[in-house]
């Protein structure tokens, strides 16, 4: 690449922080995350995953941060910039995961959907007085209905591509401020209120209490499996989603500092929303073991027999969607800047083609769930948004990840020396240059090994 692309930069440190965590935050933590330790035993798997948030996540999300700030370009981009040689090599590397991006929002889009209907659905109070068998046939009946689906699909894609249009400063970073200032508030305030219901004191000790017996019901080394796994997908490590927000940012700070920040946000918001939904499910004695359908089958039914229930049903599901919507739009901005920085398209044509090739794209994963619900790929019951899901969490995101960490370490790659010059530039925390093999043997290793784990368990293999 000749021709120097000129870079947008980010206006605040702020914005910077919000952007980057705004697309580590998402339907992972108020969602997955919740239902995990539900799931999984409590306590044990809250401690589980912080401990491999920092152990695991963090030296990830630096290698990725710092591959963009130092190169100023997106992730193929990076790979070809930084390669001492091979650049071909890296740089083919990096069109592989890049694609990550585009399977992600493939199904994110669809389920991002999911939550600004039920957003409105609350709000229209749609949920009082209807019995719990009911309400859990809502959401089957929403998702049968391909024109409901494919509505709020489109219209997540449509406001994504329209905040990105606007240009990094004036779009996404403003939007993506309120939008997460907003989300913080939410959650806090719904927090606080869910702690103050009647039993809700059980939900927290359930919670945040570690107990044996829910840690060996749940099996222990499944819990430390999903656990690590939860530490690592949640930052979205190995497609460059968080790489191009590095490449925004100035060198005012070390890498440390500031991903420390945007771990703390990810952490904080995951962590509060189990104290929304833990106390006022056993407020209202409602099963926390319900996995994935705890949102939209679970919730809505404890919202149903609450006083204020539509008024803090809308602001729950205003939250999942505020939660995702930031996901999107930065996730969004990533594939427009990589059409700016390699084809030279300008932000508005970007915009206008990531867009319209996403709501073709998004299509799939919308009929799923109806009018091609028999493809089933990985037997009865799956369905496309499985297959997305599968091809990006189980293959991209942790080989991604494994390539990113031996690129950072090797000569033949970036190189170890001036990964931890880049790292450590700037004022603030600086990361000690003494973990170089664990980061280059062991986080491979266990990324490797919970990845080839996840690949039996989806194909009815259990190792546990």
């Amino acid at each position: 690449m000749s021709e120097e692309v000129k870079r947008e930069t980010l206006s605040s440190r702020l914005g910077f922080i919000f952007l980057a965590a705004g697309c580590a935050i998402g339907l992972g933590n108020i969602w997955r995350f919740p239902a995990m330790v539900g799931m999984y035993g409590g306590g044990y798997f809250v401690l589980l995953y912080v401990i491999f948030l920092i152990i695991f996540g963090l030296p990830a999300l630096l290698m990725e941060l710092a591959m963009g700030r130092a190169s100023r370009r997106n992730l193929v981009g990076a790979y070809d910039c930084l390669a001492h040689s091979n650049k071909k090599v890296w740089r083919n590397f990096g069109k592989l995961f890049f694609s990550g991006n585009w399977i992600l929002l493939m199904f994110y889009t669809t389920v991002s959907g999911w939550m600004i209907a039920y957003t409105f659905f609350a709000f229209r109070g749609d949920f009082a007085n209807l019995s719990s068998e009911t309400i859990s046939q809502k959401f089957g009946n929403f998702l049968a209905d391909p024109y409901a689906v494919i509505f709020y699909m489109l219209l997540t894609v449509v406001i994504g591509a329209i905040i990105c249009s606007f240009g990094l400063k004036n779009g996404v970073e403003r939007i993506v401020k309120y939008m997460m200032s907003l989300l913080l508030l939410l959650i806090s305030i719904l927090a606080i209120y869910a702690i103050t219901l009647p039993n809700a004191i059980e939900g927290v000790k359930f919670y945040l209490c570690p107990s044996w017996e829910n840690l060996r019901n749940a099996g222990i080394l499944r819990v430390v499996a999903e656990a690590m796994g939860q530490a690592f997908f949640t930052l979205s490590i190995g497609i460059g989603s968080m790489e191009i927000y590095g490449s925004y940012v100035n060198k005012k700070h070390t890498l440390l500092q500031e991903s420390t920040f945007i771990i703390a946000l990810d952490t904080f918001v995951a962590f509060v929303a189990g104290l929304i939904i833990f106390p006022a499910c056993f407020a209202y004695n409602v099963n926390t073991a319900a996995g994935p359908t705890l949102i939209f089958e679970v919730l809505p039914n404890v919202f149903s027999k609450m006083t204020s229930g539509r008024l803090v049903g809308t602001a729950f599901f205003g939250l999942m969607s505020l939660a995702a919507l930031t996901t999107v739009i930065a996730v969004m901005e990533n594939l427009i800047a990589y059409y700016i920085d390699e084809k030279r398209y300008s932000r508005i044509k970007a915009s206008i083609f990531v867009g319209s090739l996403l709501a073709v794209l998004s299509l799939p994963c919308a009929l799923g769930f109806n009018l091609w619900k028999n493809f089933q790929p990985f037997g009865k019951g799956s369905t496309i948004l499985d297959l997305e899901d599968f091809i990006l969490s189980n293959n991209l995101l942790p080989l991604g990840g494994v390539v990113i960490i031996i690129f950072c370490i090797i000569k033949k790659g970036w190189g170890y020396s001036e990964f931890m010059k880049e790292v450590n530039e700037g004022a603030g925390m600086r990361f000690p240059s003494c973990f170089k093999y664990y980061m280059l043997i062991v986080i491979p290793a266990l990324i490797i090994f919970l990845a080839i784990s996840n690949i039996l368990s989806r194909l009815g293999v259990n190792i546990w």
